[in-house]
């Protein structure tokens, strides 16, 4: 495993759209462990693979309840909305206060390559959204609230 640069705003990479993973190889290992590892160190809950330069549709997220891999992530539904204080690995020293929706139910492949379908509320549902619109170039300073 290796930390990786996580680029800042103002890198033209962060507002690219990203590509979809077509095979779970060893390639696309390695960048996961690299992410998590780049991810704690940074002291963060979530990261997707633009923020270390890499232009692949994959984010990881650990929120505490143990590390979770998303490829090829497509969000099927949202229910409700709710602001709350959001920040960005790429965007240090800053917060601000975001709308999501409450809850999400999103489908993905895991890092065996398995699809799986998971419904989140709360922090990970605001995670998973976060991370998601990275993978489209969204940076969460263009959802603030007070805009």
């Amino acid at each position: 495993m290796a930390k990786r640069i996580i680029r800042i705003v103002g890198d033209e990479l962060l507002r690219k759209k990203s590509r979809k993973i077509d095979e779970v190889n060893n390639r696309i290992t390695t960048l996961i462990k690299d992410m998590f590892e780049t991810m704690y160190a940074a002291n963060g809950i979530g990261l997707a693979a633009p923020q270390v330069g890499i232009l692949k549709r994959l984010f990881v997220i650990d929120i505490g309840e143990g590390p979770l891999v998303f490829i090829n992530p497509e969000i099927l539904s949202t229910e409700g909305a709710v602001c709350d204080i959001e920040g960005c690995l790429s965007i240090p020293n800053e917060q601000d206060e975001v709308e999501r929706p409450e809850k999400i139910k999103v489908k993905a492949l895991n890092e065996k390559g398995e699809e799986f379908t998971l419904e989140a509320e709360g922090l990970l549902a605001r995670a998973i959204c976060h991370e998601n619109d990275h993978l489209d170039g969204i940076l969460f300073t263009d959802k603030i609230k007070s805009k």
